[in-house]
């Protein structure tokens, strides 16, 4: 079996980066995307990541259902990168998703990434550390994040946190 990495952090603390990082060396990675361009500035965040990509990668853009997309990827990558956790988690909100189901589709999700082969990279924000957001959504939004980004953790060999730009090795 694979070994699976979840790597932590705030906004703009190096997440991305860094995973790219981790699979540096790795020949045949799939890059799994959950970000939508649904406006301006998120169409030019999506580029600037496509840019700081190796072209050889195989990007998937997939903003829901993760599990039936690593299944019809097969077994012909030596790394996988889901970037990011959080996103999916938003986009399954918006689409009216309740939170235990979420849940049952995150915890299936890595219970099926973990028995993969390939070496897997998750990325995610760490939503608890900051203010309490004002609005129902957003409290419902961050708790979840929360409990899907504890599902990864423990189903992860490692776990880092990335503060401006330097990983702590949390787990493993």
């Amino acid at each position: 079996m694979g070994k699976v990495i979840l790597i932590l952090g705030g906004a703009r603390s190096g997440k991305s980066t860094y995973a790219l990082s981790l699979a540096g060396k790795n020949k045949q990675v799939a890059f799994i995307a959950t970000g939508q361009g649904l406006d301006r500035e998120m169409r030019g965040r999506i580029l600037r990541h496509q840019e700081a990509r190796p072209r050889h990668w195989k990007t998937f853009e997939e903003p829901r259902d993760l599990a039936a997309l690593i299944t019809r990827i097969g077994n012909g990558f030596d790394c996988i990168i889901i970037d990011c956790l959080t996103l999916l988690v938003s986009n399954l909100i918006l689409a009216k998703h309740k939170e235990k189901v979420i849940l049952e589709k995150c915890a299936a999700l890595f219970l099926r990434l973990s028995r993969k082969k390939a070496k897997v990279i998750l990325v995610s924000n760490e939503v608890g550390s900051g203010i309490v957001p004002l609005t129902k959504l957003g409290r419902d939004f961050r708790d979840i994040a929360g409990k899907v980004n504890q599902l990864a953790a423990k189903e992860a060999k490692e776990v880092y946190f990335l503060s401006a730009g330097i990983p702590l090795k949390i787990k493993g």
